[in-house]
């Protein structure tokens, strides 16, 4: 057996397991999205590895590291104070929880390091950044201190609302512009949003390759299959579609991406994903034709594959 294929493998397996974790949360809705868009890689898209967490080493720092990740992904929501519950709650959304006084102890420390600092209102105690988390910096540096999981999960998570509300966008768009075809507006509107969320997967994976604390080859093989699958919703769509609406809105403000606080509307978003959804009908028509043409023959080898080894 190959290496990649002892890879693959210990994904499927690792899925199976982080299947599990996730029903009970809200973040079941991004799971959603992802088993009607791209089936292919449900559960798959998930899957948290950190070496240092199985070997029982360098957890301190670890923990630190998701810790400040959680602060930032308040911090991107626009919210910049936080307390122990509210972390102890996301900390059980995307890791093995851990106890109360545990995470207490180590928002203590970081504030011994200046890295984040206290503030009292009556008896709540909040944790706030010393300082605002660096912009433009290399992913590889950002990652020494910010656990990125939380940050691109609610990104992700902000998005897959709009999936499932795409009648009623749609049904705004026409009446406000007079304009469109219904059925191609919300499936096209629904595409945009489910590469977004493809590429916001992406883009995390290819963050966490750099952790000090990752499964790089894990990661890497991730990011391979999740490559895969946006090319093959969007190698025909146009440039300008890619780079200017999809990228954009698939990264976090701290490495050139959207700011979606600072865009204050979920209703501009949502305009400009549907007017690209509308002036490019005839490219999606073309993109969703290759895709299913790829998606028919992909599933005819499969089935070839595993008749031959029945017959073995």
């Amino acid at each position: 057996m190959s290496e990649k294929s002892k890879i693959d493998d210990i994904l499927i397996e690792s899925a199976k397991l982080e299947s599990i974790q996730i029903t009970d949360s809200e973040l079941l809705l991004i799971d959603r999205v992802v088993q009607d868009f791209a089936p292919e890689i449900a559960y798959l898209y998930q899957i948290r590895e950190d070496e240092s967490e199985e070997q029982q080493i360098k957890t301190g720092r670890l923990h630190e590291n998701r810790i400040l990740g959680i602060v930032l992904e308040f911090y991107l929501e626009g919210k910049k104070k936080i307390t122990t519950g509210e972390v102890e709650e996301e900390y059980k959304k995307y890791f093995k929880g851990i106890a109360r006084s545990t995470i207490s102890t180590y928002l203590n420390m970081l504030k011994k390091e200046s890295t984040l600092y206290k503030e009292r209102d009556g008896r709540i105690v909040y944790y706030i950044f010393y300082e605002d988390p660096p912009k433009n910096i290399k992913p590889f540096w950002f990652t020494r201190l910010f656990c990125i999981v939380p940050a691109y999960f609610d990104r992700a998570l902000y998005f897959s609302n709009f999936y499932f509300r795409a009648e009623e966008f749609v049904k705004q768009y026409i009446k406000r512009f007079h304009r469109g075809d219904r059925d191609i507006l919300i499936r096209n509107f629904k595409f945009l949003i489910g590469l977004i969320i493809l590429n916001i997967f992406k883009n995390r994976v290819s963050k966490c390759v750099l952790c000090q604390f990752s499964k790089r080859e894990m990661y890497t093989r991730l990011e391979e299959i999740i490559d895969i699958a946006i090319k093959d919703r969007s190698d025909v769509l146009p440039e300008e579609m890619i780079t200017e609406l999809i990228e954009k809105h698939s990264e976090i403000p701290n490495f050139n991406g959207t700011n979606l606080i600072e865009e204050k509307n979920n209703d501009k978003i949502i305009e400009l994903i549907l007017k690209y959804a509308d002036d490019y009908k005839k490219d999606f028509d073309f993109q969703i034709m290759v895709s299913n043409r790829r998606e028919s023959l992909r599933l005819k080898q499969r089935e070839t594959l595993e008749n031959e080894n029945m017959e073995m």
